[in-house]
């Protein structure tokens, strides 16, 4: 190396490109803040009138999912749909988003191992079987009664 190279600072431009915790999935996520375009953010007012906009919306559609939890439909679905709505402006629900998302794929990673798939496989057959003979159970001793009349 002769005193002129720039070698070096090759170098440590190659290693200081890398995060230094080693986490290589934080380079990939987008950005944290909002994703209103850009006519809308030059405007304090128009971009808190969106922000009041996008949190309605956002609002109603959790609103939504949490009532389809009781009753027929897809409520945890509907309530990150609206999750969703609230982390295009929103830095608290993409952070919350960023989080849920990382749980579920560490439990799909998790259940994908073949010894936690023999297990569940092996609950499950175990729960069935007593399940079934529960039933067997009180279809011997009380038969096959339908709570209804049809014949009256």
């Amino acid at each position: 190396m002769n005193a002129e190279s720039d070698e070096w600072g090759e170098v440590v431009a190659k290693t200081t490109e890398a995060p230094a915790t080693g986490d290589v999935t934080a380079a990939k996520e987008p950005a944290l803040g909002s994703r209103a375009p850009h006519f809308i953010k030059r405007s304090r007012t128009l971009h808190v009138s969106w922000q009041v906009g996008v949190f309605i919306v956002g609002l109603a559609v959790v609103g939504a999912g949490i009532v389809m939890l009781p009753l027929p439909g897809p409520g945890w679905l509907v309530i990150f749909g609206g999750m969703a709505i609230w982390a295009t402006e929103f830095v608290w629900a993409q952070l919350v988003l960023r989080w849920t998302k990382r749980k579920v794929t560490e439990a799909a990673q998790r259940a994908l191992d073949p010894a936690v798939r023999r297990r569940n496989i092996i609950l499950t057959t175990v729960g069935l079987v007593i399940i079934a003979v529960l039933v067997g159970i009180y279809v011997w001793k009380f038969g096959i009664v339908m709570p209804w009349k049809i014949h009256e």
